[in-house]
């Protein structure tokens, strides 16, 4: 375990360790207490909120509702809610809502859960989370621990991976994998399943970023000849790989590791970049979270030199970080035309997911206000 975080702990008179594990790259507590059936919920949350870790020893069943309990009383709102600062901005709101995001992740992932080598929970009433487990963390070789709220984060993707999300657009099921981002949100699919394609016939066309390998599957089932999907993330690799053969795909799409552009240039290059420029802090925020708009910039920088003579990029993108202020319009038109692209045409959706409606989310402006664009752009 000496290549690997460890987490360390004195029980029963002896010290203990086993392999900690967190995807959000959180450090191994500095201070654990053993936990089980006795533990007080409002007694769990003091020592939480002190920076104690919790780890279970009694019900597995228990533990989820103390877990529950516990996010109740981080969410407990105050009898009279503070107003924004003067002069607040909403980029100041938006910071200050992933703050809040950030210690409510750290508070709830206090309570910790052991695993055994092959992955089974070592607790009463648990379930069976070995094949979660090890898709999310390859083959078990060593006790480990985690925080009860990732192990329920790896069963949940798990369901989502078995029963996969119907597309419309792709008259079949994308699989996601644990890390990769979903395509719950289907208007950015059906832009690029009804935008006009460039050609009546395409032989290539390349799919940056693919993720799950949506939209490659989309650009594929529109007849596309040859679609060249990039990916450099390992885990959205094997799922679109994986995605891709499900559908009966796999003559038409190939699914190549690269940090943005494959080799040789294409007639339709499409690109769904990470739509907000700030820093992910787990790998699932990677499909959110751009840091400076880099990969935006980088895909707009380097398309005019992959393009063939007549084609087009589409570049999918939600302006929602200019609602935030944390990206203008103008600097995007501005970085088309320092390209040597312009805009052919834009066709914009607005978005039906639950949080548009919700008042009471702090971001409720800017998710109101949202909308999302394909870009079709073409070299000056």
């Amino acid at each position: 375990m000496n290549e690997h975080p460890v987490l360390s702990w004195s029980e029963d008179g002896e010290t203990r360790s086993a392999r900690w594990r967190s995807e959000r790259g959180a450090p191994p507590p500095g201070r654990v207490v053993i936990a089980d059936d006795r533990m007080k919920a409002d007694a769990a949350y003091r020592l939480a909120c002190d920076g104690a870790a919790l780890l279970w020893r009694g019900d597995f069943q228990n533990a989820r509702q103390l877990l529950q309990a516990l996010a109740r009383r981080v969410d407990r709102k105050p009898r009279r809610p503070r107003p924004p600062a003067p002069g607040s901005s909403p980029a100041d709101v938006f910071h200050l809502y992933r703050q809040a995001r950030s210690r409510r992740a750290r508070t709830l992932g206090m309570l910790l859960i052991p695993l055994a080598e092959d992955y089974s929970v070592p607790l009463r009433r648990a379930p069976d989370v070995g094949q979660a487990c090890i898709e999310a963390y390859g083959p078990g070789q060593e006790r480990s621990v985690t925080s009860l709220r990732e192990l329920l984060g790896l069963i949940g993707a798990h369901e989502w991976r078995k029963a996969g999300i119907e597309i419309p657009a792709l008259g079949g099921r994308i699989h996601p994998h644990y890390g990769v981002f979903a395509p719950v949100r289907s208007e950015y699919v059906d832009l690029v399943a009804t935008a006009p394609l460039p050609a009546s016939a395409l032989p290539l066309a390349f799919d940056i970023g693919t993720g799950t390998g949506v939209l490659a599957a989309v650009l594929a089932r529109r007849g596309v000849a040859r679609v060249v999907a990039t990916e450099r993330d390992p885990r959205a690799l094997a799922c679109a790989r994986e995605n891709i053969a499900r559908l009966a795909l796999a003559g038409q799409v190939e699914v190549v590791e690269a940090d943005l552009f494959p080799e040789g240039r294409a007639r339709l290059i499409v690109c769904n970049p990470p739509w907000i420029p700030a820093r992910p802090s787990s790998p699932l925020e990677h499909a959110i979270y751009d840091p400076d708009c880099r990969t935006l910039h980088a895909f707009i920088g380097g398309l005019a030199a992959r393009l063939e003579p007549g084609g087009e990029g589409w570049l999918v993108l939600s302006d929602i970080a200019e609602h935030l202020g944390l990206r203008s319009r103008n600097g995007l038109l501005a970085a088309f035309d320092e390209a040597g692209l312009r805009v052919a045409e834009r066709t914009d959706v607005r978005p039906h997911h639950p949080r548009v409606a919700d008042a009471g989310d702090p971001l409720h402006a800017a998710r109101a206000a949202e909308v999302t664009s394909l870009w079709r752009l073409v070299v000056q």
